[in-house]
């Protein structure tokens, strides 16, 4: 065992924190069953990481063969690639390749500050765009926001009034027409979470309402369900 590094070459293996096999809880497939691919490592450090030890822990080094062995215990399961931040492992680019070819509906979580030019189109990109309460907004690839389909989600993960505004200011800066309900279904999905324990949820949800912006209020459905767990298997 050895402790994640966010420079791996090798497209053969990847570095894994953790597999596992729950309900997909922060996207608008929250609910669904869901085979969990959590890659080691990450480069950015956010102040409110629920995840540190994918890049404070070691990691298991696995061919990609097996990976996909073990989604095919769950074959009628999304599959989620998550961290850390899956994009700096360069195995992880044919590894969404192998997913898609053997049928599965794959997503993709990544932080935002790497480029999604090469992630296959059929992926669907789940993209928490940092705000600056999470100290990482000046690391974000502005240019992700252009790249990102109606098909794919751009989440805000929100910990203060503060990161409030600066969210919905990114939104009229980037997707000026996010308020219209008629280009709902042609724009990407955007989701508006609270950090736990820094942000009431019922209070942002009262935000979005006073300012009827047409974002998705979503919450952490895997905590609500299992409270004490912190982590997969």
């Amino acid at each position: 065992m050895a402790h994640p590094q966010p420079d791996t070459i090798d497209p053969l293996h990847l570095q894994v924190s953790e597999l596992f096999y729950s309900i997909q809880g922060e996207s608008t497939f929250a609910g669904y069953p869901c085979a969990f691919i959590r890659l080691a490592g990450c480069n950015l450090r956010c102040s409110y990481c629920d995840a540190r030890y994918t890049y404070e822990e070691p990691f298991r080094p696995l061919q990609l063969n097996e990976i996909i062995n073990f989604t095919e215990k769950y074959p009628a399961a999304l599959v989620q690639i998550t961290g850390g931040e899956p994009l700096i492992q360069q195995g992880t680019y044919p590894l969404l390749e192998k997913l898609l070819l053997a049928g599965r509906l794959v997503l993709l979580e990544t932080n935002g500050s790497i480029s999604l030019k090469d992630v296959p189109d059929d992926v669907v990109k789940i993209m928490d765009f940092k705000c600056p309460g999470s100290g990482m907004s000046e690391k974000m690839h502005v240019a992700n926001l252009k790249m990102l389909s109606p098909a794919d989600e751009l989440k805000f993960v929100i910990s203060s009034r503060g990161d409030y505004e600066w969210a919905v200011n990114c939104l009229y800066d980037h997707i000026p027409d996010v308020n219209n309900p008629v280009h709902i279904k042609n724009r990407v999905k955007v989701l508006f979470s609270p950090v736990t324990g820094a942000l009431d949820q019922s209070e942002l949800a009262q935000w979005i309402l006073d300012d009827g912006l047409l974002v998705r209020l979503q919450l952490q459905l895997h905590t609500i369900l299992w409270p004490a767990k912190t982590r997969g298997f």
